[in-house]
């Protein structure tokens, strides 16, 4: 747990919003960004306001601190002192996925105490994902993980509406392309699921971002939001996700169109800055998880990997260390932000 000092040094390092600053959508902080923090809810809270953010999303349970109800009561009055919505999320719904922690209940079950602790919180949705990019090459077929998926939201349908809340269910991972979400979506009712669509998960999954923008736009509820890299290799590509501005798929047009086509949703930062990831399409091998994949739809992929710089490494960052690079990272990204125009 981070010391009560580290943590107001902290705050006293953190940019504030300059005033008559403005975003081009509503500035929300995706939780992810901050990690390794090792900060309490109220923390976690009190650094985001400091940042300017209006959503805060709590994308896992362990940032919330728990469900019992008289913690998450306190959460959403300090949210409230504060002037900040909340917006919650779990992992994954499908129990055929290898993220699925079984151990906590059938999928329904965790589903609907995220529905209530929604409720409870003021939140207008529950953020939830399928698997990651595991899925895509295991020995159930993704076809199938995806009618999992759709069986459990259809499960909690009667729920969420009674509760007046959304499931927001997240390209996550490289485990769904833009099509496949939008499938899910429809399969399971637009009228109760939607997305949270992410920006730099669709490098994961050899798609253009602005393809996936494209393609969920009218289904958005929220989202998180990256950079990214991609150039070409030997092998096929690589790729890395960076801090906003520092990569090469046209983020800056991505965010001003996300503005124009998803209005009054959330643009959640979501910073991860990671090595390199290599993607070997010149393998045929590499396609058993990507056959349904049409070639335009790679064709524009690729055509990112072109224009693309190899990126250096990062060098590794001590343990010690981690939680100071996040902050950095972040504000780093929000300051590139507030400089868009």
């Amino acid at each position: 747990m981070v010391s009560r000092r580290s943590f107001q040094a902290g705050l006293a390092a953190a940019p504030m919003l300059a005033a008559g600053s403005a975003f081009p959508a509503k500035f929300g902080i995706d939780l992810f960004s901050l990690r390794s923090q090792g900060w309490s809810p109220f923390e976690l809270l009190d650094y985001c306001a400091r940042q300017g953010a209006k959503v805060v999303h709590f994308s896992e349970i362990r940032f919330l601190g728990g469900l019992e109800r008289a913690h998450l009561e306190k959460v959403r009055d300090h949210a409230r002192r504060l002037g900040i919505e909340l917006e919650i999320g779990m992992l994954s719904i499908c129990p055929t996925a290898a993220r699925f922690d079984a151990a906590q209940g059938t999928a329904e079950e965790q589903l609907k105490r995220m529905i209530e602790a929604a409720k409870v919180v003021e939140a207008p949705l529950v953020r939830c994902v399928l698997g990651d990019w595991r899925d895509r090459a295991s020995k159930t077929p993704l076809a199938q993980s995806i009618e999992n998926t759709v069986k459990t939201l259809r499960a909690v349908r009667t729920r969420a509406m009674d509760a007046g809340k959304r499931i927001a269910v997240e390209n996550h991972g490289g485990d769904l392309q833009a099509r496949e979400l939008k499938m899910l979506i429809e399969e399971a009712g637009r009228d109760v699921v939607g997305a949270c669509i992410d920006s730099g998960n669709p490098t994961w999954a050899i798609e253009d971002p602005h393809l996936t923008l494209e393609t969920l736009a009218p289904y958005v509820l929220t989202s998180h939001v990256r950079d990214s890299a991609v150039w070409r290799t030997p092998e096929g590509a690589a790729m890395q996700w960076t801090r906003m501005g520092e990569g090469n798929v046209d983020i800056g047009g991505w965010v001003k169109r996300f503005a124009q086509l998803c209005p009054g949703k959330a643009l959640s930062l979501e910073i991860i800055v990671t090595g390199t990831r290599p993607f070997p399409y010149l393998d045929p091998k590499f396609w058993e998880a990507f056959r349904t994949t049409p070639a335009w739809e790679f064709a524009r992929f690729a055509a990112l990997a072109e224009k693309g710089k190899p990126l250096a490494a990062r060098p590794a960052v001590a343990k010690e260390l981690a939680a100071a690079k996040e902050r950095e990272d972040l504000e780093a990204s929000i300051q590139w932000l507030r400089n868009l125009s």
